[in-house]
Order: C-alpha cells, then sequence, then structure tokens
C-alpha cells in the first residue's frame, strides 16, 4: 500500500505530525569513511529512518536535483563531484524532522557552520560539505518522490517514540 495511503489510514496523531525529510550522503562522506558517523548522529537525535539506499548519481538525476543550479557557473563541477562515487539517499522522519535535521547538518559551507554540526565537525567546503539535507516540507516531499519508489519507504513505530518526544508532542494540536 502507498506510503500516503497508510499514513490516512493511521488514527495515531503522532504519526500524521511526523515530517519527512531527505538527506544525501555525498561522495565526501563516503570517500572519507564517515556514513556511520553521519548516520549515528540522525539515530542519536532520535530521528527514524524510514527508506535507505546507496546508488551512482546520473546527469539527468542532477539535472533535475539541482536545477536552480543549473546556470551558475560551478553547476558541471557539483555534477562531476556528486558523479565521482555513490551517494547513500535517505528518508528520515519525526516531529519536526526537518528543523531538527537542518540544525544538525548547519549551514552549507562547512567554514561557517558551527561545532557540533556534522559540516561544522567534517567539513571546511562549500561543495565538499558532507550532505544534502532538504529545506523545507515542500522540498522534501518533491525530493522523497524523486529518489525513492513508495515500496521503498517503510512506516514503523518505533520502541523509542514516546522517550525521545514530550507528551505534549506526542499528542499533537488539540
Amino acid at each position: 500500500m502507498p506510503v500516503a495511503s497508510k499514513n490516512k489510514l493511521l488514527s495515531n496523531k503522532n504519526m500524521l505530525k511526523e515530517e519527512k525529510t531527505l538527506i544525501i550522503i555525498k561522495p565526501d562522506a563516503l570517500q572519507r569513511n564517515l556514513l556511520g558517523e553521519i548516520i549515528g548522529r540522525f539515530e542519536k537525535k532520535g530521528l527514524k529512518i524510514t527508506g535507505i539506499k546507496m546508488i551512482q548519481l546520473e546527469d539527468a538525476l542532477l539535472m533535475e536535483h539541482y536545477s536552480q543550479h543549473k546556470d551558475k557557473p560551478f553547476f558541471q563541477s557539483l555534477k562531476n563531484f556528486m558523479k565521482s562515487s555513490p551517494v547513500v539517499v535517505m528518508i528520515l522522519s519525526g516531529i519536526n524532522a526537518i528543523k531538527a535535521v537542518r540544525l544538525i547538518v548547519g549551514p552549507t559551507k562547512g567554514y561557517e557552520a558551527d561545532a557540533g554540526s556534522i559540516r561544522g565537525d567534517l567539513s571546511i567546503s562549500g561543495q565538499a560539505n558532507i550532505v544534502h539535507a532538504s529545506d523545507s516540507l515542500e522540498s522534501a516531499e518533491v525530493e522523497i518522490k524523486r529518489f525513492f519508489k513508495p515500496e521503498d519507504i517503510f512506516e514503523y513505530k518505533k520502541s523509542d517514540f514516546e522517550f525521545v518526544y514530550g507528551e505534549e508532542e506526542r499528542s499533537g494540536p488539540e
């Protein structure tokens, strides 16, 4: 059953309030053996992985994903970089997931990112910046559809949900 249909069937307010966001763990992270550390940071925060796979990006997908940069002078080097190694694409889910992930990831340019964030600790570059993270709910929805088929997205309840979120957050809006 497609994910959207499953969500409509859930009577639990908590699941309806959860957001999904897309992460791309970039070639520099894979080449530097940072995959486990990056995934671990998201898991330690309490985010749930609902989809994950390794892929090799091709021109057509990169043109679509980075269409806002296609006329910029750095676009060709960005495409070359993103094709230089496989990437890991991942869907994370949680209450306020997009805001939480953006905080964990840090600003785009590693040299501007605070210590403690993924980019602040692991990157000093603007392009080799370890990860991509959706910047809004709308972007996340489009990006997730770009990289995942509905059957590749898993809905499940994590046993630690009640320990990650406070009662008010779990109960949703009244």
